[in-house]
């Protein structure tokens, strides 16, 4: 399993919003999952000041964060390959 970030610019969003947003990434994961698609959403880092978010998700493929995202008609910008490092001495997930 590899971590993909992906990028979103959100104008307009409030904290509410991306709160919603969230659910509905936690929720669509949770189908993937059921239904046998290796994708599971991490985490998101949302600034509200710049109306911009990242997350990361756990898959297969990028073309599996794809599909969870346009399900859950969350837009996004892009979708990368990215190494998640920790503040502990654990090494990178890749």
């Amino acid at each position: 399993m590899r971590i993909y970030l992906v990028d979103r610019d959100l104008p307009g969003f409030t904290v509410e919003a991306m709160v919603a947003l969230q659910q509905a990434a936690i929720e669509m994961s949770r189908r993937c999952l059921a239904d046998g698609k290796s994708v599971r959403y991490l985490r998101s880092v949302f600034m509200p000041s710049e109306s911009h978010c990242m997350c990361l998700f756990e898959a297969e493929s990028a073309k599996l964060v794809q599909e969870l995202n346009e399900a859950a008609e969350i837009p996004f910008t892009r979708i990368i390959e990215a190494l998640e490092l920790t503040g502990s001495e654990e090494s990178p997930t890749t």
